[in-house]
């Protein structure tokens, strides 16, 4: 599972706030214009998804979001447009489809302790959780404390299983590679050697280079916006000309919080009927439940 965190772990980074990333950028007349096409850029996404009235659920929906005209509209060649902004990715459930498999691991381990516990019970129990929560139920469930390397054995254990079954959420590197020319980044809850793993284990670690971020660097975990915030200041972009892309109603909290545009992904192999929902009342107003439906909404956000 992959637990909010909420406070530092082992990191030298200073805090981040709102004021002091936006505090980085100079305020020239070029900002401003470029600041002014991105709101114009995001106003005309968002009117096209209220004037279409598309359903944007994960089930049953074929057009989450643009028009008619866009869905049948050739590629956009975006090397001859200027490029505003970037694209800032959430890791598990959206790049790697690693929700499933790690929510397995503990339901086995919870298991093998006495508390019989299925995979949708361990999603629906501990995911999304602060890890102090999600330690608190299962004591609750087996009726003693846990051992004092629990936490340790549990991370060691899914590692392994991501050596030999992790996979890509469909389609996330054909999207990450069609876009290879706009600045992007991971800004993810989980701690950088699990990130380093899952890249080099789904041979993504080059995309990225050393623009890889967790949430252990900064002093407050998703749902706050510092990761956001802290990701936009290390590319030099204004965090209101970013692009999100996330799966957690924590994640889709942080993004809107730091002023981001976001959109919520509903396609890894642990998303069960209702999430979309769950991401919509957490403040996504773009909903996919593919990497398709991300490249038509991203084709829109960067061509303006």
């Amino acid at each position: 599972m992959r637990p909010v965190q909420t406070t530092r772990s082992g990191s030298t980074a200073s805090p981040i706030c709102f004021a002091s990333a936006r505090a980085t950028f100079p305020r020239t007349g070029d900002d401003w214009a470029r600041r002014h096409r991105a709101a114009e850029r995001r106003s005309a996404a968002t009117a096209d998804t209220q004037r279409n009235r598309k359903c944007s659920t994960v089930f049953g929906c074929a057009s989450p979001f643009l028009p008619g005209r866009m869905l049948n509209a050739r590629p956009l060649n975006l090397s001859r447009i200027e490029i505003v902004g970037a694209l800032i990715f959430d890791f598990d459930g959206v790049i790697a489809d690693s929700e499933a498999i790690a929510n397995t691991v503990l339901a086995e381990t919870v298991t093998r302790l006495g508390h019989a516990t299925t995979l949708d019970e361990a999603l629906t129990r501990y995911s999304g959780r602060r890890w102090d929560e999600a330690v608190a139920e299962i004591e609750a469930a087996i009726g003693r404390p846990l051992p004092s390397d629990f936490s340790g054995q549990l991370k060691l254990a899914t590692l392994e299983r991501f050596r030999t079954n992790l996979k890509e959420v469909s389609g996330a590197t054909d999207f990450i590679r069609r876009f290879a020319h706009i600045p992007r980044c991971i800004a993810s809850s989980s701690s950088i050697d699990r990130l380093q793993l899952c890249l080099s284990v789904l041979a993504l670690e080059w995309e990225f280079g050393g623009h890889v971020f967790s949430a252990d660097m900064v002093a407050r975990g998703k749902p706050h916006p510092d990761i956001f915030l802290f990701a936009a200041s290390k590319l030099g972009v204004h965090p209101d000309e970013c692009l999100v892309i996330e799966d957690s109603a924590g994640g889709i909290r942080a993004a809107v919080a730091a002023g981001m545009t976001v959109v919520g992904l509903c396609a890894a192999s642990h998303i069960r009927e209702g999430h979309d929902l769950k991401l919509r009342d957490a403040g996504a107003v773009h909903l996919a439940h593919s990497w398709s439906d991300v490249e038509r909404f991203a084709l829109h956000f960067f061509k303006g």
